[in-house]
């Protein structure tokens, strides 16, 4: 009985967490298509500023390169995760358990590491709003899917005790 409601808290996880790496990506893409519209050109007659970074971004701050992509990466595979966690859930059972648990373990830790440039970027203060909420969803997500992960650990002693019996 206890597998079945953690099985409803692990989907209603992974769908929250679903949608919002989706919208992170579609912050993080749009914020990387106006760096690269708006970015440095470089022609043959134009000579490098001193402190050229090559993640510039002509919004935010020093951090928001690193922040938008490593979000990017943390949203691509989280929406991976997420494909994966599906499947567990349709199942449901030990051995669809540690594809499910990996996936969504390493999204969690990249998360974190988006969420770490995402504090650094609140640091530094100039931002705009989208990289605000690009922010907020990070610092959400990386609490979110470490309760999804709890959730489909939680459910390995009620399924395996309901096997064992």
């Amino acid at each position: 009985m206890a597998g079945q409601q953690l099985k409803y808290v692990a989907g209603l996880l992974l769908v929250l967490n679903f949608c919002m790496y989706v919208i992170v990506l579609g912050i993080g893409g749009w914020a990387m298509n106006r760096a690269i519209d708006h970015g440095f050109i470089i022609g043959a007659d134009f000579n490098l500023p001193a402190h050229f970074s090559p993640i510039y971004f002509p919004m935010g701050n020093a951090a928001t390169g690193f922040f938008v992509t490593f979000a990017l990466i943390a949203g691509v595979v989280g929406v991976a995760s997420a494909i994966s966690g599906l499947n567990h859930l349709r199942s449901w059972t030990y051995e669809s358990l540690p594809s499910a648990a990996a996936a969504a373990t390493i999204a969690w830790t990249l998360t974190l590491l988006a969420m770490g440039f995402a504090w650094k970027e609140i640091e530094l203060e100039i931002r705009n709003a989208r990289l605000r909420t690009m922010e907020a969803f990070l610092i959400i997500l990386s609490v979110t899917q470490l309760l999804y992960i709890a959730a489909i650990h939680g459910s390995v002693s009620a399924i395996h005790g309901s096997v064992s019996r």
